[in-house]
């Protein structure tokens, strides 16, 4: 691409991204100076103060959290400062106190989830993210097979594991597969994280909410649950439910594709990969091997003890010392770069003093100064004169022929090279160079330390799930594990946890408080109930729909606390079991489908998956509904009333 073109889109872009930023900014500033003169008015010098006891204080919280909602679903601001906006206009307006307001940011699952970014940082580090989608994932054959291959593990798995841990473990994993198979990963996402929700509503040990709902049991009723008591009812609704989303994704789910390989055409790299002697690759085909369908990347020739192999078919195995020709786009190399079983060719690297886990690879631009012009690559001495390696070249579109060693340098020529990370702060001035950047999450994976990371994933989700330690302290070890053993560096750790999603979930919780403490949910719930009569199925269906909404206003485990003691009440005064509505109630909270903020995987694939809030409206609100027909029809079947 033609850099004047590159620079005016990366402004126009750039323009589009701060308008959106003011309009955010000029909406807060709005909504804040809106609650300080509310405030104003509520002091406890005014006569206006007693409105806000009672329906006031209901009303005024309901309408802040209608506003939020409605800048979710329909405004494109960034969801983390909608979030806090809301959060903010309720502790202004006096609805809810500091603590209140700020309840979310001490929240276990909100540092869980932080920790579990660092975990899952070590896992794509060490190449343990690739493993396990090999592994687990293979090669589908299209998008509905895909989705299968996805969905049917992840809910089996969830039903033992925490799903929290194992969507963030997924996610680098479905990431990477989608971008190989040329997936969007707006079809593939959404399904991720309802699988691992539905399959942790099949044992009580799947998800926390189906814990807290069998201590309130306990507590109430002195009833212990087992676990694999909610299994009968829990396995049919993740059946109904991958099979809707597999009937259904096609046309409810947006199909948004990340710009991959946009740049193929204008700027090919060449690069050039030997097979290592030891390495997984030896005797593998070209197929199995996973070099085959590369986005982005193609294998043009393979040689061979001299002999070139220009036509490689797919069933052509690879030997040791292979030297494998690729052209394709940066970001392809870069994966490329970090396939175990593979090294570039110029057989430099090693030569390099620095350790390869604190390299990275930058891009230059050789500028018409340059000493290196009308040199070849190999006669330049780049290590010698740069402490770096050069793996590809570029020269605008032209396909370049021979050996990449061979090549000889001119002005405009792109290399891509691996060097320690200060070289760019060495070379950003350097007159040999138009250009010198760093390409962003460069570092080679260390292979080596890949057996350790899943080790200590393993130990994490076994002690989570035998109760041994909590969540929380199970992810935080394992996240110290990751940094300690050397699976993810110091710094790499903070710059994997993201700031947004967790701003979003821990500002949400104000939501949550604002409509309990100020009645609202008790009195929704109330009322709703209220208008059902003594129908057995109809008072289990509204009983589900309430506690589902409640759900994706406040938080999973908040619903059904909230909820309980209600179905208790209403089983008591029909003189009925308690454990159908407690079942209701388990099934109601551990679900919640139509919103991001329902269910914190949902939240975790937003950003990956390109969402926005309506799109999950649209394939949740309908599946909410199912659940709950479904569930009000099987939990008085399999606990009679």
């Amino acid at each position: 691409m033609p850099l004047k073109l590159q620079s005016w889109r990366g402004r126009a872009s750039g323009s589009a991204q701060y308008r959106r930023y003011l309009l955010s900014g000029l909406l807060l500033l709005v909504g804040l100076l809106a609650a300080l003169v509310l405030r104003r008015l509520f002091e406890d010098d005014m006569p206006a103060k007693r409105l806000l006891d009672g329906a006031a204080s209901a009303w005024l919280a309901s309408g802040i959290v209608a506003l939020t909602f409605a800048l979710f679903a329909f405004t494109r601001m960034a969801p983390d400062m909608v979030a806090l906006l809301g959060m903010t206009l309720l502790l202004l307006c006096g609805v809810l106190t500091p603590e209140q307001a700020f309840i979310g940011f001490a929240n276990e699952g909100v540092i869980t989830i932080g920790a579990l970014y660092v975990v899952v940082a070590g896992l794509r580090e060490t190449g343990a993210v690739g493993w396990i989608g090999r592994r687990l994932l293979g090669r589908p054959s299209g998008l509905r097979a895909a989705q299968i291959r996805l969905m049917a593990p992840v809910a089996f798995l969830s039903a033992f594991l925490n799903n929290t841990p194992l969507v963030a473990m997924m996610l680098p994993a479905v990431s990477d597969w989608a971008k190989r198979f040329e997936l969007p990963p707006s079809k593939l996402m959404i399904p991720l994280s309802y699988a691992a929700v539905l399959g942790g509503a099949c044992t009580l040990i799947g998800t926390s909410t189906n814990l807290v709902v069998a201590g309130l049991l306990h507590s109430y009723a002195d009833v212990r649950l087992g676990l694999f008591e909610i299994t009968r009812l829990g396995v049919p609704c993740a059946i109904l439910g991958i099979g809707y989303v597999l009937l259904v994704s096609r046309w409810l789910l947006p199909d948004r594709r990340p710009p991959i390989s946009a740049q193929l055409d204008e700027r090919a790299y060449q690069v050039e990969m030997v097979v290592s002697d030891k390495g997984p690759l030896v005797g593998k085909s070209i197929e199995s091997a996973g070099l085959r369908h590369l986005p982005g990347l193609y294998l043009a020739h393979v040689e061979r003890n001299g002999k070139v192999l220009s036509a490689v078919a797919p069933d052509q195995l690879l030997e040791a010392r292979d030297l494998l020709g690729f052209v394709g786009a940066l970001e392809s190399v870069v994966d490329l770069n970090r396939v175990e079983g593979l090294t570039p060719a110029p057989g430099q690297l090693e030569k390099l003093d620095t350790p390869r886990e604190r390299r990275s690879l930058f891009e230059v631009v050789i500028s018409n100064s340059s000493p290196l012009l009308g040199r070849s690559i190999r006669g330049g001495r780049f290590r010698n004169r740069y402490g770096a390696v050069v793996i590809a070249v570029a020269r605008g579109g032209t396909r370049l022929g021979g050996k990449l060693g061979d090549i000889v340098l001119r002005s405009g020529d792109t290399l891509l090279l691996e060097a320690p990370a200060t070289f760019w702060e060495e070379n950003r001035n350097s007159r040999d160079f138009f250009l010198v950047s760093a390409v962003p999450d460069s570092q080679p994976h260390r292979h080596d330390r890949a057996w350790i990371s899943l080790t200590i994933l393993a130990a994490m989700a076994a002690t989570a799930s035998l109760s041994l330690l909590t969540m929380l302290e199970a992810s935080l070890l394992a996240g110290l594990a990751m940094i300690a053993t050397r699976c993810v560096g110091r710094s790499n750790a903070g710059r994997t946890i993201d700031g947004q999603v967790l701003l979003v979930i821990a500002a949400s919780f104000a939501l949550g408080q604002a409509l309990d403490v100020t009645g609202v949910a008790a009195s929704i719930a109330h009322w709703t109930l209220g208008l059902v009569g003594d129908s057995a199925p109809l008072v289990l269906f509204a009983a589900y729909l309430v506690t589902a909404l409640f759900t994706e206003l406040i938080s999973n485990s908040g619903a059904a606390v909230l909820m309980f003691p209600i179905a208790v009440a209403l089983a008591d005064g029909m003189g009925a079991s308690i454990l159908p509505f407690a079942m209701t109630i388990m099934m109601a909270a551990s679900f919640g489908f139509a919103s991001p903020i329902g269910y914190q995987t949902h939240l975790m694939v937003y950003g990956p998956g390109g969402y926005r809030f309506a799109d999950f409206v649209r394939i949740g609100l309908p599946l909410d509904l199912l659940m709950a027909f479904l569930v009000a029809a099987l939990a008085p079947v399999f606990w009679p009333l």
